[in-house]
């Protein structure tokens, strides 16, 4: 079974760090690639950060680019995602999300942390 859990969200001020967490388990990295997510209050959930299952190739919406990097550590089957230089239009809920290789979409999801970026 398919599991993901987030940790690390919490409160900080703007300019601040939050490196999250993702400990997943019940599948081989290979078969699937990884994503990070968020979703704000009346907001669309917006995809962050991806990385490919065969290659390990990460890609950063725009949004995010240049403040955030996702990384793994595959012995420990974790991923993070490192969150520099907050903006208060960051706070939401931070999803990790897993797609099998060959699936359209990401179909295993963490239950989300919270971050809320203080003005």
């Amino acid at each position: 079974e398919v599991n993901l859990a987030e940790s690390g969200g919490g409160l900080q001020q703007t300019g601040g760090s939050l490196r999250l967490s993702c400990a997943a388990s019940g599948f081989t990295f290979d078969d699937y690639a990884i994503g990070w997510f968020r979703q704000a209050p009346g907001k669309e959930r917006e995809g962050l950060s991806f990385m490919g299952s065969s290659d390990g190739e990460i890609a950063y919406a725009n949004s995010v680019k240049g403040r955030f990097t996702m990384s793994s550590d595959n012995r420990k089957n974790i991923f993070y995602l490192q969150m520099n230089n907050l903006k208060p239009e960051d706070s939401a809920v931070y999803y990790c999300a897993a797609q099998q290789v060959g699936s359209t979409q990401y179909n295993h999801w963490g239950q989300g942390t919270q971050v809320t970026v203080s003005s």
